[in-house]
């Protein structure tokens, strides 16, 4: 059974960091697409950060330079470091995982990032 789970989120200042993690189980990591998608008060989902099975990585345009995705195979974890934090951050923010052979698709249930003063 593929299991995902968040951790990280919370309140933080503009200016201010976090870091998100996302622990998987239940799959063989290594091969997975994996992304951060987040949703505002209102706003549709969008994705924030991807990074494939080779290392490549994508960023939504209004994160680029601030955020940092990254992916762990040995201990089965992706993270995604966030600075110089806005209030436009703000969100609901998912690890999502996707087999690119296969198209399976997976949801973590998320993790609440509030960025303000």
């Amino acid at each position: 059974q593929v299991q995902l789970v968040e951790s990280g989120g919370g309140l933080v200042q503009p200016g201010g960091s976090l870091r998100l993690s996302c622990a998987a189980s239940g799959i063989i990591f290594s091969i997975w697409t994996l992304a951060w998608y987040r949703q505002a008060p209102g706003k549709q989902r969008e994705r924030v950060a991807q990074i494939n099975s080779d290392g490549y990585t994508l960023y939504a345009d209004s994160v680029k330079g601030r955020f940092t995705i990254s992916r762990d195979n040995a201990k089965n974890t992706m993270t995604l470091q966030m600075n110089s934090l806005k209030p436009e951050d703000t969100g609901h923010y998912n690890c999502y995982i996707h087999h690119p052979r296969i198209g399976d698709n997976y949801w973590g249930p998320g993790t609440q990032v509030s960025v303000s003063s």
